[in-house]
């Protein structure tokens, strides 16, 4: 192997050591063995070029070439041309899919799912970092350099994990570019001759400088580079943000473009912009429904509901969905003995509101909906797969709204082990104030019910808490203290704290993020906004299943079941459907509503509608699809075709006419006899510049077996050559092109049928096409240098 390919063969070995920095990112990590395969394929496909040999930007041009190519292939085949062939609908899909990528980054907290998006991210990364240190390293023989894409790579990765066995990819990253200084320094040395070792000896030759210093430069500059880079990747991740949970922190494990194929997800949490939407300026609809029922105070229209609780922060766990079920089974805990009522809801979202998860009355036994939607069977969700969301989506939900008595509440059995050990979990890092506290206010309690309701009470009334969407309650396990000492915050602050609670008096609670039933129009249906959004806790009680609470003051209705003035042993009159035949409104805003930049920032402005597209817009698109579709309908044939295409030009103008100067008719007989060497290459027979034309011609004819008469024909044109070379004054040989044509068809009738069409389509010899390019960027560099030069060079004119 030669020292290049050795250096090549170290830089991406170097990039990939790095790159495994970012495996604590995303879960799972099986695209480190799809950036490693497309990474050998890159470095490859330099090593061929610079073989060829091919400038130095034409050899980096090549290879971002193929890595796009690449990258087409994997992401966007769809909508590339021939599959492989990127067009404007693949950098419209990369630029969709980076979007979705970033906004996954935004949301998920470590490890991130596997997401299109992410993907596309984390393994383009790593080839575009690839293509930068292979450039530097190999390339460029510049090795040192290299250190920086790589340190970029690392650092980020290693402040984004924040902890963990970031000593490890440090070690790894490190490695790498060691491996990769010393391999340059190995392919310098072995320019000047071969590389001894050994443990020296005595004489003048081993102890002189000579015989020393070519190799003690390189190692000592390995040595200050590999301490300068090992210093800055040490020092910069420091200073780099890494993910912190928190009260309001954006934990969780992410959800929404898997594969669709059945497993698990894990679940974004989605309190992370809740804040953000009850403090917009202007109070954007979301969705707007109709409904059967007149009771609609209690229709909550939940998203998910978020069970895991690490001390810091509380997010769905991970959870196995299926297919979408015609009818939900029954909700877990619910008896035969608890009042309920069958309600049909009508939902249209927005053509802005772009949410994984599904916004459904709790608890849904039956969802009608197109799209990609998946089931999530403990949470009774519904969430997008395939990059599915809500985006302007309309759906028709069958519920139960269920309505307990206190006395069913109050006289609920324990609940069963598993559930307590699932919802009753409390970490270690909870301060014990939180468990103090929840004893303090439910002292005298007969059950859990009660319980229940005194810490409701405690927020909701006599505890002094205030509601405030601007408070910072603080952040990671003391979050919820300061929040029960300040008393301000928002609903995420209150439904955390009573659910937390709970579960230190054994109670199972989770949290549910979703919307107040919203407010009712004119026309009968019900309007949800963005204030709207809400988080509330849902305790668990045997018989009666997840029961919604309210303990945030001044923000939705405060469940019957929960009221202090509800006897009992009175039950509640169940909800009477009154059906309704409209059909469910427009959720259009109207055009003029401005857009806020809070509103921006949220991605809550609406696209412009449909109407004003018709009119002044369907035309030029057409106009412009028809032109794309011609254009990439040229491209998919004329690609192709592009060798066999200039090798016919080529063969044309050297057997053309000339002129009969004594210039004219050497440049003629070499053409010829160019044209003669290219056939034989293009059938297998690379030429040899060493040769003499009479050697030359000899290895033609014996390698292509070409026929007597056909090798007559190559002898001729070897001896025009030799005498244009050699004699004083050239004269012209008549019937060179018609000797060369009778060489090429000796040659297609001698070579096989797959060795003919080699020829005829991918001719080796078009490797002259980049020959000639790279000579032109040569000569143009050579010139624009010595014009600078001149230029330094050229008096100033003042006087001294």
């Amino acid at each position: 192997m030669s020292g290049r390919a050795r250096l090549a063969l170290c830089a991406a070995a170097a990039t990939l050591m790095a790159s495994c920095a970012m495996l604590p990112l995303v879960s799972p990590a099986t695209w480190i063995f799809q950036a490693a395969f497309l990474l050998a394929v890159q470095t490859g496909v330099g090593a061929l070029t610079r073989r060829v040999p091919l400038a130095r930007p034409l050899t980096v041009a090549a290879q971002a070439l193929v890595t796009l190519m690449l990258l087409t292939l994997v992401f966007a085949r769809q909508q590339a041309v021939a599959v492989i062939v990127p067009g404007p609908e693949v950098f419209q899909h990369f630029g969709t899919l980076l979007q979705a990528g970033a906004d996954d980054v935004g949301r998920y907290s470590i490890p991130a799912p596997l997401s299109d998006g992410i993907r596309l991210m984390v393994v383009g990364g790593v080839l575009v970092i690839g293509l930068a240190v292979d450039a530097l390293a190999v390339t460029y023989r510049s090795a040192a350099p290299a250190g920086l894409p790589l340190l970029a790579l690392y650092s980020v990765a290693a402040g984004l994990s924040g902890g963990g066995a970031a000593w490890l990819w440090f070690l790894l990253a490190a490695a790498g570019y060691l491996m990769l200084l010393l391999a340059e320094g190995r392919d310098r040395l072995s320019q000047w001759g071969r590389v001894f070792g050994g443990s020296g000896g005595s004489g003048a030759a081993a102890r002189s400088p000579e015989s020393t210093s070519g190799a003690v430069a390189p190692v000592r500059t390995g040595r200050r580079i590999g301490a300068v880079a090992l210093g800055i990747a040490l020092f910069v991740p420091l200073a780099l943000p890494s993910f912190d949970g928190g009260l309001l922190g954006a934990a969780g494990r992410g959800v929404g473009n898997g594969t669709g194929d059945g497993g698990t997800i894990s679940a974004v949490n989605p309190v992370v912009s809740l804040r953000d939407s009850l403090n917009v300026n202007e109070d954007r609809t979301v969705m707007t429904y109709r409904t059967n029922t007149s009771e609609t105070q209690d229709l909550y229209l939940r998203i998910v509901s978020l069970d895991d609780f690490d001390g810091t922060a509380w997010t769905p766990t991970q959870r196995h969905i299926v297919d979408v079920p015609k009818t939900f089974p029954a909700p877990i805990g619910l008896s035969g003995q608890v009042k309920r009522a069958t309600i049909q809801t009508r939902i249209s979202a927005a053509d802005w509101y772009a949410q994984d998860w599904l916004p459904m009355p709790y608890p849904a036994s039956k969802v009608d909906i197109n799209g990609s939607w998946r089931y999530e069977p403990v949470g009774r969700a519904l969430v997008g797969d395939h990059g599915q969301n809500t985006r302007g989506v309309q759906y028709q939900v069958t519920s139960l709204m269920v309505e307990p008595t206190a006395q069913q509440l109050a006289s609920a059995p324990e609940p069963s082990p598993a559930m307590r050990r699932e919802f009753t979990k409390v970490p270690e890092s909870l301060p014990a104030v939180v468990a103090r506290t929840a004893r303090k206010v439910t002292a005298g309690s007969a059950n859990h019910y009660e319980q229940a309701v005194k810490l409701q009470d405690y927020f909701a009334v006599s505890g002094n808490f205030q509601y405030n969407t601007q408070v910072q309650a603080g952040s990671g396990s003391t979050a919820i203290a300061n929040f029960l000492k300040e008393k301000q915050g928002f609903c995420v602050h209150f439904s955390f704290a009573m659910a937390s609670m709970a579960r230190t008096l054994g109670i199972p609670a989770r949290v549910a993020v979703g919307f107040t039933p919203g407010t009712p129009q004119a026309d009968g249906s019900m309007s949800v906004g963005l204030r709207d959004a809400h988080a509330w806790p849902e305790l668990y009680f045997e018989g009666v299943g997840w029961t919604r609470f309210e303990p945030t003051p001044s923000r939705g209705t405060v469940p019957s079941y929960t009221q202090t003035n509800t006897p009992g042993n009175t039950e509640p009159v169940a909800p009477k459907p009154t059906f309704s035949t409209s059909a469910a409104p427009s959720t259009a805003p109207s055009a003029s509503e401005s857009c806020s930049t809070q509103l921006r920032k949220l991605a809550a402005c609406p696209s412009q509608s449909s109407a004003a597209a018709v009119g002044t817009q369907d035309d030029d698109w057409f106009g412009f699809r028809t032109l794309g579709l011609t254009l990439a309908g040229l491209l998919i044939l004329g690609v192709p075709l592009l060798p066999m295409l200039w090798r016919m030009r080529v063969r044309a103008a050297r057997l053309g006419g000339h002129g009969r100067a004594e210039a004219d008719v050497a440049a003629y007989t070499l053409r010829a006899w160019l044209e003669v060497t290219d056939t034989a290459w293009d059938h297998g027979i690379p030429p040899e510049e060493s040769q003499t034309p009479r050697k030359a011609a000899e290895r033609i004819i014996g390698l292509g077996e070409l026929d007597p008469e056909a090798a007559a024909a190559v002898h001729r044109l070897a001896a025009a050559v030799e005498q244009v070379l050699y004699a004083p004054r050239p004269r012209q040989v008549a019937g060179l092109a018609n000797d060369a044509r009778r060489v090429a068809e000796a040659f297609g009738t001698s070579a096989s049928r797959p060795a003919r069409l080699r020829a005829l389509l991918a001719p080796r010899s078009s490797v002259r096409v980049m020959w000639s390019v790279s000579a032109a960027l040569t000569s143009l560099r050579t010139r624009l240098s010595a014009r600078r030069q001149a230029l330094l060079r050229r008096p100033s004119g003042q006087n001294g």
